[in-house]
């Protein structure tokens, strides 16, 4: 099986020639001594422990037992990705979302995909996160995912060379964004002398580009939106991040019980009193929203809330019902989405899957459980999935039971040869599987930082790179040098043209 590195074009590392874009980071690195790349590795470590940039494990215990906090490791060797690859995966991104909305708009309305044939009817209306209470409710910008993170892996083609390919879409309550910022951060304090050296595509304006959208999403009639987080709470594993952008932006960041419905209108208590919201960004799934239309022993949410959201007098970001876009199980029909609503070929391909709900694609997976990667369709964070290569016999026979007894919750996947990085651990520098996730904004019009979230899979040979598994992550370095855009891309909105829709 081929191996593609990102920074050599040869494994093992020793003897390797280095791609062009990381030659100028290879000769600074060859100058560092180990002693101090340990010692700032110590020092990102303390200060990420005194600032309290944490991820909560559920279930997980800390060495000594107490508690459930965990620092998120972070990695010294920065992901570099050059100016002409980001250009064409940005292009990819922004067409991917654009058809995405598209796809949740006319779920929600018109349904044409359906009466057209691409996807089958039940794939969606018997999707667990398909929202009947959404039916016929009108979004601003007919935009539900304003805030979209989408898992790109890179693997070796047959010639050996590396391509792109969409993993996961992450349309409900996407996270990391907090930790691309944090370790931008980091590596600007450790290695200064790096950015004067290199022309890296800044990304601390993700925070009002994040405002721009919420604001740009809000009622029509609101002159100037009030904006706040909504979070479960502390004991939330993502909790470090709700506040963290809640700071950035200098919004409130709120809990379903500082909030109430009256009218129809969301308001929030505030020491001078009820104060009305137009933009709730939050990150709380769609079963703890509401108590009146959803779990109705949901203390997370505010009782009422979908009823002003159908008024249109508050707006909900990411919009409730967008789960069914980002279904494992949806997955496939992506590329078939993006011809149908704009009559275009993918840019960035998915990779190849199996749906078990099919007859001969559930017999070829039974026939090849020890080759493949095998997911639930609503499994996320690295549960609820069977990596075939590093099972035992007695995993996979027990996968293919779970399979065989509900088919219709599993996709299967070849098991790609993910991309390394060099990655610095205990024993020096050795390759580590990564992946990334850019985050993608959309309103008015779609926008992104250059780069995203690279996480690291730490174990030497695992490919799985999830926090909550072991994952550590990665600055990414998008190179400016040869640039012809702004860092700030934009496009048309996911939706202003809603009346051509297009048959494949």
């Amino acid at each position: 099986m081929h191996k593609f590195d990102e920074m050599y074009e040869q494994l093992p590392y020793s003897d390797a020639a280095i791609r062009s874009h990381y030659k100028r980071y290879d000769q600074w690195l060859s100058r560092q001594p180990g002693e101090l790349m340990r010692s700032r590795r110590e020092e990102a470590e303390m200060i990420f422990r005194r600032v309290g940039i944490t991820f909560a494990v559920y279930g997980a215990k800390d060495e000594d037992g107490s508690g459930t906090e965990r620092l998120i490791p972070f990695d010294l060797l920065p992901r570099i990705i050059p100016s002409h690859e980001w250009e064409s995966m940005e292009k990819g991104l922004v067409q991917r979302v654009t058809a995405l909305n598209r796809f949740l708009h006319d779920v929600y309305h018109d349904q044409e995909i359906i009466k057209a044939g691409i996807i089958p009817a039940e794939q969606i209306l018997n999707n667990a996160q398909f929202r009947p209470e959404m039916m016929g409710v009108t979004v601003p910008n007919n935009v539900y995912s304003n805030i979209s993170g989408i898992d790109i892996v890179r693997a070796p083609d047959a010639d050996g060379n590396g391509e792109y390919y969409v993993l996961e879409d992450n349309l409900r309550v996407p996270s990391g964004v907090s930790y691309m910022l944090e370790n931008r951060k980091m590596m600007m304090r450790l290695f200064p002398d790096l950015f004067s050296q290199n022309r890296i595509a800044p990304v601390a304006h993700y925070p009002d580009l994040l405002l721009e959208t919420l604001r740009a999403s809000a009622p029509a009639a609101t002159a100037e939106p009030t904006v706040v987080v909504l979070t479960p709470g502390m004991y939330n594993s993502a909790y470090f991040e709700h506040a963290f952008l809640a700071q950035q932006m200098g919004i409130e960041l709120v809990e379903g019980q500082d909030l109430f419905v009256k009218d129809n209108f969301v308001y929030m208590r505030t020491t001078r009193g009820p104060k009305r919201v137009d933009v709730i960004y939050r990150r709380v799934d769609d079963d703890f929203l509401d108590p009146e239309v959803f779990r109705p022993s949901s203390t997370l949410g505010c009782a009422g809330l979908m009823r002003a959201y159908r008024e249109g007098n508050v707006v909900i970001c990411n919009g409730v019902g967008t789960g069914v876009a980002d279904d494992k199980s949806i997955y496939p029909y992506v590329p078939k989405m993006i011809e149908f609503y704009l009559g275009e070929k993918p840019i960035l391909k998915n990779v190849p899957t199996y749906m078990c709900r099919n007859k001969d694609e559930l017999q070829y997976t039974l026939d090849n459980m020890k080759d493949l990667v095998v997911k639930e369709v609503h499994g996320a964070g690295g549960y609820g999935m069977l990596i075939g290569p590093a099972a035992t016999q007695a995993e996979i026979d027990d996968f293919k039971k779970a399979v065989l007894a509900k088919p219709d919750g599993y996709i299967a996947q070849p098991t790609l040869s993910l991309s390394t990085s060099p990655t610095f651990v205990d024993a020096g520098i050795a390759p580590r599987h990564i992946d990334l996730r850019p985050f993608v904004l959309s309103a008015k019009e779609v926008q992104m930082v250059p780069g995203g979230l690279t996480r690291v899979a730490l174990k030497e040979g695992s490919l799985v790179v999830n926090s909550s598994q072991g994952g550590g992550t990665k600055d990414t370095w998008i190179l400016e040098a040869d640039r012809r855009s702004a860092a700030k891309t934009a496009a048309p909105a996911a939706t202003q043209s809603q009346t051509q829709t297009q048959s494949a």
